[in-house]
């Protein structure tokens, strides 16, 4: 399993051609108590860099980007019902969907944990 980092703090678990998407511990954090959480459609497809879902804080509301091109093959129901797990959990628990990557390598370009580190210092 590798797990990549995105610009726009969305982290993805990739297992075979499969990644799981949420937003980093420091997204989490800079946006808030999440109060909404609104995620798209099973069998979505997007582009890299689309807007894929919604959250809203006691702060203000943000989108978060689909960080590579993909076909949306599960949600976490658990968010939407419980947004807070997003803020208590932001890399286990509060993951927000997962996708079927439509080209895997394209991950090659997205930031290791150490980059990201860096890019938030």
């Amino acid at each position: 399993m590798t797990i990549k980092f995105t610009e726009e703090h969305e982290w993805l678990k990739i297992d075979g051609d499969v990644a799981t998407v949420g937003i980093t511990a420091h997204a989490a954090e800079a946006l808030g108590d999440l109060v909404f959480v609104e995620l798209p459609d099973v069998g979505a497809s997007f582009d890299k860099n689309d807007d894929a879902a919604t959250v809203e804080s006691v702060k203000a509301a943000s989108d978060v980007f689909c960080p590579l091109s993909g076909e949306i093959i599960a949600i976490n129901e658990a968010i939407v019902e419980n947004p807070a797990l997003v803020n208590e959990a932001p890399m286990g628990e509060g993951w927000f969907f997962k996708l079927k990557l439509a080209d895997v390598a394209d991950a090659d370009g997205l930031m290791d944990e150490a980059a990201y580190m860096e890019f938030i210092a």
